[in-house]
């Protein structure tokens, strides 16, 4: 893991880890049936294609698990789309591929739960295009590239086909995700390229009602900070999500019909950073208050410099 990285991992463990000493005990669900047992326990940074289930691509760390959806999705779950999902995890190792193939990933088996719905929305820091009051997005990712599989970072990119925005533009994406041990947030960059010059406005998503109806949303224009705490489910628990943009580029914050979205101006060719976080409320990192996840969501390191690689 490079400097950079191991400041960011290094700085969240110690920050989760504080706060986990003064958490109330969580009540988990009940286990519906123990999945097969890890292999290894020791906490790991990994990413692997699913490609017995519709090309999913899921990474995850010793905090926090996610999934994008592969283009086979699209067929067989339409309206499938190219929002972030993001999982409950209460155990420092690997537990996606397991739980996927348990035939039954909404359950709790003992080690986390999908819950999130994404549906047509962002989810967890999805984006598309913002134009004539609409946000125009990408179907699934169309190809993939593993930079690095653990076991101190889950490190990949890929690429979303031209997809239109309105009648008088295309546009294209390349993104990196960059997810290290000891943290919520996985680093994002993205690069959208267009057939057209001149500036897009980039929005960039936290779906609404993705557990359900309510939740609480904090806004910290000034510093970048968009930071959702989930409705309470009396089976699940919360999910939180939150998002760091740097402040320089954002041109708004506003909703639409699916998401809340900060808005940022993007010049078309030019890669931008942003950040985007989840956790459990009966999980890892141990924020089972509203006011932890917002201080941690706003303390959370983050370096908005785009790396060559």
């Amino acid at each position: 893991m490079n400097r950079r990285l191991a400041l960011i991992a290094g700085t969240a463990l110690l920050a989760g880890s504080a706060l986990a000493q003064d958490v109330p005990e969580a009540t988990l669900p009940r286990v519906e049936k123990p999945l097969p047992p890890a292999p290894d326990k020791t906490p790991r940074a990994t990413v692997m294609l699913a490609d017995y289930r519709y090309d999913d691509l899921l990474w995850e760390n010793d905090r926090t698990a996610h999934r994008i959806y592969g283009r086979a999705l699209e067929a067989a779950e339409p309206p499938s789309g190219s929002g972030i999902d993001s999982w409950g995890k209460n155990v420092a190792w690997p537990f996606m591929d397991r739980q996927l193939r348990s035939g039954d990933q909404h359950a709790y088996h003992g080690e986390g739960q999908d819950f999130y719905n994404v549906g047509t929305g962002r989810g967890a820091g999805g984006l598309g295009i913002w134009q004539d009051n609409k946000l125009w997005t990408s179907r699934n990712f169309r190809a993939y590239r593993i930079l690095k599989n653990g076991p101190d970072v889950a490190d990949f990119e890929v690429d979303y086909a031209p997809w239109p925005v309105d009648v008088t533009r295309k546009v294209w994406e390349t993104r990196r995700f960059t997810l290290p041990l000891g943290t919520q947030f996985t680093r994002l960059v993205s690069t959208i390229r267009s057939d057209k010059p001149g500036p897009l406005i980039v929005g960039i998503g936290i779906g609404k009602r993705t557990t359900g109806e309510g939740g609480d949303l904090t806004v910290d224009r000034e510093h970048g900070v968009l930071s959702y705490w989930g409705p309470n489910d009396p089976h699940h628990g919360r999910m939180a999500i939150a998002l760091r943009v740097d402040p320089a580029m954002i041109a708004e914050v506003k909703n639409d019909a699916d998401n809340y979205l900060v808005l940022l101006k993007v010049t078309p060719g030019k890669p931008f950073v942003y950040y985007s976080g989840s956790a459990w409320s009966l999980g890892q990192g141990g924020f089972r208050k509203r006011e932890d996840w917002d201080r941690y969501a706003a303390a959370a390191p983050v370096d908005f410099a785009v790396l060559a690689h």
